[in-house]
């Protein structure tokens, strides 16, 4: 007994303020910096390691084959002899020749890469949606309490995406660039040393004026990701709510909440874009500079003797090769400025701190009665502000407990503490006298069968649908579970039966008939608790009270809470605690309640007049 009170201190303790018990994974959700999220990309390259070295070799072989060209182009000029006009056409055949076949293996080896790496990034970005879905799952329902559904889409299409578009194409680029920057220059040392001499001023102003741009343009980059996810966060919100749109006559207003996101996301783009592309054209500057200054001293060396004619047109190709990589590496930039920027949101998203951890030696609740207790808690989904007040509640094993109130009294937040959405600020919760937080959340959680007020269907068949909560449930067990929620002669009456197919969230039946399958799916669920909450708020009154007769049949020796607000459906109700002010203003029988002239007679009374 003492080490099961001082396990409850501990366990109190841990629940105040932050909310969180044993905290959740220590993940810092901050910017990653450039640094960091190369890091991360890198984490990923090296799943696939002996892919990119294959990546790597046929780059090398590529770009390799490719800067043979320019020497053989020079050894092609110096077969005509200077003064004399005399060619020696059998070497120039020659080494046209050569370079056709470099030139055409090394376009073969090109395209293989890209096919390479385009494999090699789907991989990539399949392991990273992977990870992200994996992120969603794990994350506490706070989180999509407070983010909208679709900013966290443009994350997971749009910025994986961006992240894509950049592995798959601009690797290669920078590979490509790398190998002939440094290809190139080896051959110019063979050809001059004193020409290279002009990179010396060239190429370090290259850098600094890429730095300085890029370096400016990258918060830009990211703003533009943002507002992306902010307009399609709003887009999903409305399309969602069209119906209510058009009976409101508000499709005006809609429209221009619209464009003044159209337009941020637009000047966010052009601010984006603008300063980006300043990056290649200024370094495309300084390669033309390099390129007149070897073209002068190149003839000084060329009048003096120092320096053959083909070896001149052979430095200038290479030089173009040297600052042409260069120059597409500044713009190259710009895209990696979109593509860390997207990585950074997606990584964030991955990062963000997951629903709290199982204490150490947390048991699995088995052989649930059902007996639940709540004993003064106290809650807020922001501490300082309180939903929930010194609240007690007492529901016996197979009891009906009926939580009824006005809007915002806190009905709902009582479930979600039940269910362990969110833990308790201060006080305890008891599922057959263990503290729920001294319990796994998966074994609490499948303790209950939940029908929510907000019902969810997926694409599939009805079967699936009312099958989703137990696996291996059998065609008879379906049937009879649809049969007790008075969905079987709707279902009977569909194309397929049980086999037809539901369109995305049930879009092609009712809300009442949704309400009903999932009605279903919880009958179906082998459990000793049942939460309801306003889950037949989209059925009419006698096919409500049908439901009810049925559920107390078929939860005979069950827990049950019902969240409702037509009052004659919980007549029969064990016990209805009266919630107001986050506290339990009543609580008794029906009769008990109407006999006390209080708060629940005025409420039923004001329906039912």
């Amino acid at each position: 007994m003492a080490s099961f009170e001082s396990t409850l201190r501990e366990v109190q303790g841990a629940g105040r303020g932050k909310n969180n018990f044993n905290g959740p994974e220590e993940v810092t959700v901050r910017r990653l910096g450039k640094r960091g999220v190369i890091a991360r990309l890198g984490g990923y390259l090296l799943h696939f390691k002996w892919l990119l070295f294959l990546a790597l070799i046929m780059s090398l072989a590529s770009n390799l084959l490719s800067l043979v060209g320019p020497k053989l182009s020079g050894l092609a000029i110096d077969a005509i002899e200077p003064g004399v006009g005399k060619v020696d056409f059998s070497r120039v055949y020659y080494y046209a020749a050569l370079m056709a076949v470099f030139f055409l293996f090394s376009s073969i080896f090109a395209y293989l890469l890209a096919i390479l790496m385009i494999h090699i990034s789907q991989k990539i970005i399949f392991k990273m949606r992977e990870d992200v879905f994996d992120s969603l799952g794990k994350l506490p329902v706070s989180y999509f309490d407070t983010h909208q559904t679709g900013e966290i889409l443009s994350k997971i299409s749009y910025d994986i995406d961006t992240v894509n578009t950049s592995l798959s194409t601009d690797i290669i680029q920078i590979l490509t660039s790398i190998i002939t920057v440094v290809g190139s220059f080896a051959m110019m040392i063979t050809i001059s040393p004193p020409l290279i001499l002009v990179f010396v001023f060239t190429v370090p102003l290259s850098f600094v004026i890429t730095k300085f741009l890029t370096g400016r343009t990258r918060p830009l980059f990211r703003a533009r990701s943002a507002s992306i996810g902010r307009m399609n966060g709003y887009v999903e919100e409305m399309i969602a709510g069209h119906k209510t749109i058009k009976a409101y006559n508000q499709e005006k207003n809609v429209i221009q909440k619209f464009d003044m996101h159209n337009e941020e996301v637009v000047g966010a783009f052009y601010k984006a874009d603008y300063f980006g592309t300043m990056t290649g054209p200024s370094v495309n500057f300084i390669n033309n500079l390099s390129l007149s200054l070897i073209t002068v001293f190149g003839a000084i060396l060329f009048i003096k003797g120092r320096i053959s004619l083909g070896n001149i047109s052979s430095f200038v190709l290479y030089s173009r090769k040297f600052s042409g990589p260069i120059n597409e590496a500044a713009n190259i930039m710009n895209e990696f400025q979109s593509a860390f920027a997207a990585a950074e949101r997606v990584f964030r998203l991955i990062d963000e701190p997951r629903e709290a951890l199982d204490i150490v030696g947390a048991k699995e609740l088995t052989d649930v009665t059902g007996d639940v207790r709540i004993d003064d808690v106290t809650f807020g989904y922001v501490p300082e502000k309180p939903v929930l007040k010194d609240l007690n509640l007492n529901a016996r094993p197979g009891s009906l407990t009926a939580i009824v109130g006005p809007t915002g009294a806190g009905k709902t937040t009582i479930i979600n503490l039940l269910m362990r959405f969110y833990d308790v600020n201060e006080g305890a919760i008891y599922v057959d006298n263990n503290e729920i937080r001294t319990v796994t959340r998966d074994s609490l959680r499948q303790s209950y069968a939940m029908v929510l007020q907000d019902t969810w269907l997926f694409t599939g068949t009805v079967f699936e649908n009312i099958a989703y909560g137990r696996e291996n449930a059998t065609r008879e067990e379906v049937i009879a579970a649809a049969k007790a929620a008075r969905v079987h002669d709707f279902i009977e009456s569909l194309p397929d039966g049980y086999d037809t197919i539901l369109t995305e969230e049930g879009t092609n039946i009712s809300k009442g008939q949704k309400q009903l399958l999932t009605i279903a799916r919880a009958m179906l669920m082998d459990t000793r608790m049942l939460i309801l909450d306003e889950a037949t708020s989209n059925v009419d009154t006698r096919t409500e009270i049908m439901i009810q007769q049925a559920m107390r049949n078929l939860m005979k020796d069950k827990t049950c809470f019902v969240i409702a607000h037509r009052l004659s459906t919980i007549r029969n109700a064990d016990a209805i605690l009266v919630v107001q002010d986050g506290k339990i203003a009543e609580q008794g029988t029906h009769s008990e309640l109407i006999a006390q002239d209080g708060i629940y007679k005025k409420m039923y009374y004001a329906q039912y007049e």
